[in-house]
C-alpha cells in the first residue's frame, strides 16, 4: 500500500509517551504529521526538533490543523480531558482515533460528544509492546464506523501490521480488555515458573532455550525471560498501567457475573508491587512477588 500524502491527510498526534513517540515517528517519517502535542512541553519540543514537525501548545491548536487526530495517553480521565481540550479546534469530518487503553464506556462517551461536532470517533487500542511500536508491528483492535476505518487504514498500517475491525465503538476497548487478561495470565505462569527454576538452581541459559523451544513458549517468555532473571525491569509495559487495565477488565467481568481468578490474583499482586513503589517497572517485575520478595 502506498504511503498517503498531504493534503489528503493532515494528522495530529497527542501523547508522546513510550508508545506514542515511536508510533508518531512513523507518521512523521511518512510526511503526514501536521503537528504534535504532549502534556510536557519539553517532550513536545524534542520530538518536533528531531522530526521537523510543528510543536503545538494546546490540543485545540493542533486539532485546528488536522483532519485526523490520534491520541495516546494513560487513562480514562486523561483521554476525556485531552479530547475535550481539543474540541474547540476539531472540525466536522475529522476522524479522532484513540490508541489509549480505557473502558468501552469512555469510548462511547467520546463518540457521543464528537458526533455533535460532526466528527467521527474510533477506539483503536494496540497490542505488541514498545518493541511493536518501534517496529511498526502492532496489532490494532478497532471499534467504530467501518467506512471511517477504511478511510484511515493507510495511516494505521504505518504503525501496525494487523488492523482488525471488531464492531461498534467500544468493541476495540472490549477486545483490549480480553487481551490484557491473557497477558496477565501468561505473566502469572511465566513468573511463577521462573521463580521456581531459580529455587531449583537450574542454569538459566539452558532453561530458556528448552522452554522457548517447546510448548511453553510465548512472546512474554521470549522477550522478558532473560531480563527478568537478570532483575532488569526498566523497559517495556509498566506494571502500573497493566493494573489500571485489569481493573477495567474486572469491572466489566463483575457486570457480567463472571469469576475472574487470574484477574483478581493479578490485581492483588500488582497492587502490592505498586505499593512498594514499583509501578513504573515492567510487568515481568511480578517475579519479585513470586520469589516472595
Amino acid at each position: 500500500m502506498s504511503t498517503p500524502k498531504a493534503p489528503e491527510f493532515r494528522v495530529g498526534y497527542l501523547g508522546l509517551g513510550a508508545m506514542g513517540w515511536p508510533m508518531a515517528s512513523h507518521l512523521a517519517k511518512a510526511g503526514l504529521l501536521a503537528g504534535v502535542w504532549n502534556r510536557s512541553a519539553d517532550k513536545t519540543a524534542r520530538f518536533a526538533q528531531e522530526f521537523d514537525v510543528p510543536a503545538l501548545s494546546t490540543p485545540a491548536e493542533l486539532a485546528a490543523l488536522c483532519n485526523v487526530l490520534l491520541i495516546n495517553v494513560s487513562a480514562d480521565q486523561d483521554v476525556l480531558d485531552v479530547v475535550r481540550a481539543a474540541m474547540p479546534g476539531i472540525k466536522p469530518e475529522c476522524i479522532v482515533i484513540d490508541h489509549s487503553t480505557v473502558s468501552p464506556q469512555t469510548a462511547r462517551t467520546l463518540q457521543f460528544e464528537l458526533a455533535k461536532l460532526g466528527a467521527t470517533f474510533l477506539d483503536a487500542p494496540v497490542s505488541g509492546g514498545v518493541e511493536g511500536a518501534k517496529n511498526a508491528a502492532l496489532s490494532l483492535m478497532v471499534g467504530g464506523d467501518e467506512a471511517a476505518l477504511a478511510r484511515v487504514m493507510a495511516i494505521l498500517t504505518l504503525m501496525g501490521k494487523r488492523i482488525t475491525h471488531m464492531g461498534a465503538v467500544g468493541a476495540g476497548q472490549a477486545t483490549k480488555a480480553v487481551n490484557q487478561v491473557i497477558i496477565a495470565g501468561i505473566a502469572q505462569g511465566v513468573c511463577e515458573a521462573l521463580a521456581l527454576a531459580e529455587k531449583l538452581e537450574l542454569p538459566s541459559d539452558k532453561l530458556l532455550s528448552v522452554l522457548t523451544g517447546g510448548a511453553a513458549n510465548s512472546w512474554f517468555l521470549e522477550k522478558r525471560g532473560e531480563t527478568m532473571l537478570k532483575d532488569e525491569f526498566a523497559n517495556g509495559f509498566k506494571l502500573g498501567l497493566l493494573l489500571k487495565d485489569l481493573n477495567i477488565a474486572a469491572s466489566m467481568g463483575r457486570g457480567l457475573g463472571l469469576t475472574q481468578t487470574v484477574v483478581q490474583q493479578s490485581i492483588s499482586d500488582y497492587t502490592t508491587l505498586v505499593a512498594q513503589g514499583r509501578g513504573d517497572e515492567e510487568i515481568s517485575a511480578l517475579i519479585r512477588k513470586k520469589r516472595g520478595a
